[in-house]
């Protein structure tokens, strides 16, 4: 098939990876993420500003933002209303991703308890007792110090799963145990204590179905409280995630597309949830799959991943990162990967497509996310380990079929440590943040940025996630983060020590003295919560709120629902938030005023969107400077 070709590659990414395989894949006639971006212009301007709903059969509505057609839709709805009726669907979208992936989670570390207690064999264990004896003690659960592994992973479990399932006005038990007094008595004040993760998205679903809430203030409110539910639940698969796989330290590896290899078998990991992931890795380096992996010619079984379960089991097993969002199809079209392996969210259906072009089976495996013309190799976490080699082994028996004259892998690759959790954070500085606390109060460290999010075609590829990196770390900025900019920083070599002479005089200081790169790996994107209970313990440490610490948010390339429920619980927990892609919000005055100036008054924080990342870095410095002051602290 025919391709348009592309005006100019590096308009669309800044990866010289990715730029040398759009060029590839339209030589091989396959049509890209990039490609279908550039069929879809000019994109429907009402629904870019927000100005379109769908929620009934009645529509689809639009307004006019002009003035010159309507000004209501069929229902009745306002402009308020109906871009407010957005922005909670996408904060509830969200937060059920976030949620369901917690709870599969949940369930898993809940089926390795029983298991344990009946001294049965199950493919997942408690791997991090020091992890598990912590998230006890945070619950607030008796002799967490003391008591037997398996009873307090019981309790535990217990605690969790009424975070799910209350019925009551009480909060969240991962609430309670892991929010700070001072931000506690804000969202009590405002009514948007999160009550329960499933309620708050059936709630924020029903308010916006057609003739429940018009009134854009209070639909706004709940998608506080959603958002909140949403921060929770995330928190509660990290830790969860630790306890069962391992609290992550720091770890060398590389990533872009050089890290696959010509002659092992390529098995790419795709998605979020490292229940499968992990266990592919576990299999393929197992002695009897390297056997089966030389039987048919290859050196071995190279394990590499894709978004965010890339990021999983990187800082936790070392396993190179292939790419961000934008790098899944260019993956495929190296024509050197035997298999894809997907769990969920971020995975393109036209992976399908690409597959087909090659010998690439696409492996899909979880039973919400199927993809037609797939393979269909479902997970259950009884059987986690057959399934494992099942996908290896599906792999390793198709690389012969490989076209070696087809191959094409740029030689582009860019070493990396990634791996800071809070605890190796801790651990770095010697088991305390004091010293982080010195540093900033010194000013050696100016302030803390985390950037997180994805990437965007409406915008070139990890420009924005690179450029903001450079030129905040260049000012004594810590930078630290998650998803798919962890894997943006790590393949334009901001992850490396190398990447030190880049800092500010100041700011390289501290990262000599601790042996660390200016930008941290904090793992994948449910992982941000990292980044709230290390914010959490600095400003405890100094006594304030978290909205009076010289910090900022930023998602230069926000995408997906995911992302918006992020920022705005990030925002509600006292954090500006910058967003570097126009949300469709524009077509209400009100709901732009209340997000990116109103809610400040109500939580200490709010959304900034600033396109370009100089000018974003200028306005991040000029807000940590004018907090630095307010804290009586050297600017």
């Amino acid at each position: 098939m025919g391709v348009t070709p592309i005006r100019k590659p590096e308009e669309k990414t800044v990866d010289k990876a990715a730029q040398i395989m759009i060029r590839r894949a339209e030589e091989l006639g396959i049509e890209t993420v990039y490609h279908r971006y550039e069929k879809q212009q000019p994109q429907c301007g009402f629904g870019s500003l927000g100005l379109c709903c769908w929620f009934c059969m009645m529509g689809p509505c639009r307004i006019d933002p002009y003035g010159v057609g309507p000004s209501r839709g069929i229902c009745g709805a306002d402009a308020n209303t109906m871009v407010a009726r957005r922005v909670l669907f996408h904060i509830a979208n969200g937060e059920a991703a976030h949620g369901e992936h917690a709870f599969h989670v949940l369930e898993t570390f809940k089926g390795a308890v029983e298991h344990s207690l009946e001294g049965r064999p199950y493919p997942y264990r408690i791997a991090d007792e020091r992890k598990l004896r912590s998230i006890a003690k945070r619950l607030g659960i008796p002799d967490a110090e003391t008591r037997s592994v398996l009873d307090l992973a019981v309790e535990v479990v217990k605690k969790i799963e009424e975070d799910f399932t209350r019925t009551t006005e009480e909060p969240l038990n991962v609430f309670r145990a892991y929010s700070i007094e001072s931000r506690r008595r804000i969202f009590e004040r405002l009514g948007i204590v999160p009550r329960s993760i499933w309620r708050e998205a059936f709630e924020a679903l029903h308010r916006i179905h057609v003739g429940v809430d018009a009134d854009y203030r209070s639909l706004l409110a709940h998608g506080l409280r959603t958002a909140l539910a949403d921060c929770y639940a995330m928190l509660t698969a990290t830790e969860l995630q630790d306890a069962m796989f391992g609290t992550p330290r720091p770890v060398e590896s590389y990533a872009n597309l050089g890290v696959l290899k010509h002659d092992e078998v390529n098995i790419v990991v795709h998605g979020h949830n490292p229940l499968l992931s992990t266990k592919v890795v576990e299999v393929a380096r197992s002695e009897d799959a390297l056997k089966l992996a030389k039987d048919v010619g290859a050196k071995g079984i190279n394990v590499c991943g894709i978004c965010c379960t890339a990021n999983e089991v990187l800082m936790r097993l070392g396993i190179p990162s292939a790419g961000n969002l934008l790098h899944q199809e260019l993956a495929l079209a190296t024509g050197a990967v035997e298999a894809m392996v997907a769990d969920y969210q971020c995975v393109m259906p036209a992976l399908a497509d690409v597959a087909r072009c090659f010998h690439t089976k696409l492996v899909t495996t979880m039973p919400i996310a199927r993809i037609p013309g797939a393979i269909h190799i479902e997970w259950k976490a009884g059987r986690a380990d057959e399934v494992a080699w099942e996908i290896v082994r599906t792999a390793v028996e198709n690389f012969p079929r490989r076209a070696r004259e087809r191959v094409f892998i740029p030689d582009i690759k860019s070493k990396l440590i990634a791996g800071f959790s809070v605890e190796a954070i801790v651990e770095a500085l010697g088991g305390s943040l004091a010293p982080l606390i010195e540093a900033i109060k010194r000013g050696d460290i100016r302030g803390i940025v985390g950037i997180v999010g994805c990437n965007n075609p409406k915008v070139p590829q990890d420009r924005g996630h690179v450029e903001l990196a450079k030129e905040l770390i260049a000012n004594d900025v810590l930078v630290v983060g998650t998803g798919c900019w962890a894997i943006a920083a790590a393949k334009a070599g901001l992850m490396s020590l190398e990447a030190q002479a880049l800092a500010g005089g100041r700011l390289r200081k501290v990262l000599e003295a601790l042996k660390i790169p200016p930008c941290l790996h904090m793992g994948s994107c449910v992982d941000n919560s990292r980044i709230l209970v290390a914010l959490n313990a600095v400003a405890e440490a100094l006594g304030v709120d978290i909205s009076d610490l010289p910090v900022f948010g930023s998602a230069p390339e926000a995408m997906s629902s995911k992302a918006v429920s992020i920022g705005t619980w990030f925002v509600t927990q006292g954090v500006n938030v910058h967003l570097g892609v126009i949300p469709p919000v524009l077509g209400s005055e009100l709901v732009t005023k209340l997000l990116t100036e109103d809610v400040e008054k109500l939580v200490g924080a709010r959304f900034v969107v600033e396109p370009d990342p100089k000018k974003a870095a200028e306005i991040m410095l000029d807000h940590i400077d004018r907090k630095r002051r307010a804290l009586g602290l050297p600017a």
